[in-house]
C-alpha cells in the first residue's frame, strides 16, 4: 500500500489517500489541543498510543457487531481506513457527569446519571462545536433520519460493550465521544477514535483521570496515564 497526497490534517491527525481505491491511511500526531484549539501542546508518545488503543477497541466493536472504518494497522502511528464521508456530528455519551455536563446543569463531577444521555455537536470550530438536536440535524440536513437512529443504536452499544470491557482492567468509562462515517458503498461506520483523547477515563478504585483532562486542567503525569491505559489494555507501555 503507498501513501499519496495529504487530504486533510486535524488536530490530531493526518489523512492521506493511497493507491487502493476506497483505502486511506491516518498518522497519528503528539499534538495536543482543548478548548477547541485554544490550548495547544504536546504529549510524547500519544500518536503511538492513541493509534493502537483505537485500533485495539475497534477490533473488539468488530467483534460485537458495531461497524467499523477499520481495515489494518500499518505501523506505530499509521492505521489503513475505509474512505468515508464523515457525517459532521460528534456524539457524545454520557454515564457519568463531568466536563460540560456538570457546568451546564450544576451536577457535581462524579455523579452517576439516571440513564445514559447522548449529545450532538456540530462539527464546525469556527462555531466552536455547538450543541444540536435532532430537529436541527434534520433541517441543517446533516444526517438522514435512519443515519440517525443507527447512530443512537450504535453509540449505546459501544457504551455498553466498552463500559463492560474497560470495568475488567480496572477503567470506568465516565463518558466519550464518536464520530460516525459513510462508506463509498453506503454502509454507516464508526470512524475517528477510541483513545484518552476522546474518552474520560478514571481508575476504579481511586478516581484518577487517565485521560486528556490531565493536558485540560494541567494536571501533570498526562504521559504516565496514557501509557497506564496502553498497559492496562494492551499489556504494553
Amino acid at each position: 500500500m503507498q501513501k499519496l497526497s495529504m487530504l486533510y490534517e486535524g488536530k490530531a491527525k493526518r489523512v492521506y489517500e493511497t493507491d487502493i481505491k476506497g483505502v486511506y491511511i491516518v498518522s497519528y500526531k503528539d499534538d495536543a489541543t482543548a478548548f477547541n484549539g485554544k490550548k495547544r501542546g504536546s504529549i510524547s508518545g500519544k500518536g503511538a498510543i492513541n493509534n493502537q488503543i483505537t485500533n485495539h477497541l475497534m477490533q473488539l466493536l468488530a467483534k460485537e457487531g458495531i461497524p467499523t472504518h477499520f481495515v489494518q494497522q500499518l505501523s506505530e502511528t499509521e492505521t489503513a481506513v475505509k474512505a468515508v464521508r464523515i457525517i459532521p456530528l460528534e456524539v457524545i455519551v454520557r454515564s457519568i457527569a463531568a466536563g460540560s455536563l456538570s457546568q451546564r446543569l450544576g451536577l457535581e463531577e462524579g455523579t452517576r446519571l439516571a440513564s445514559t444521555v447522548l449529545e450532538f455537536c456540530y462539527k464546525r470550530d469556527d462555531l466552536g462545536d455547538p450543541l444540536v438536536n435532532s430537529s436541527h440535524i434534520k433541517a441543517l440536513g446533516l444526517a438522514t433520519e435512519e443515519e440517525l437512529e443507527l447512530i443512537k443504536r450504535y453509540s449505546l452499544a459501544v457504551n455498553d460493550i466498552l463500559s463492560d470491557y474497560l470495568a475488567k482492567v480496572g477503567i470506568a468509562l465516565i463518558d466519550f465521544k464518536l464520530e460516525f462515517g459513510v462508506t463509498e458503498d453506503g454502509m454507516l461506520v464508526l470512524a475517528d477514535e477510541i483513545s484518552p483523547d476522546t474518552c474520560r477515563f478514571w481508575d476504579v478504585k481511586t478516581g484518577r483521570k487517565l485521560d486528556k483532562d490531565r493536558f485540560r486542567r494541567d494536571l501533570g503525569d498526562v504521559e504516565e496515564a496514557y501509557h497506564e491505559v496502553m498497559q492496562r489494555l494492551l499489556g504494553r507501555s
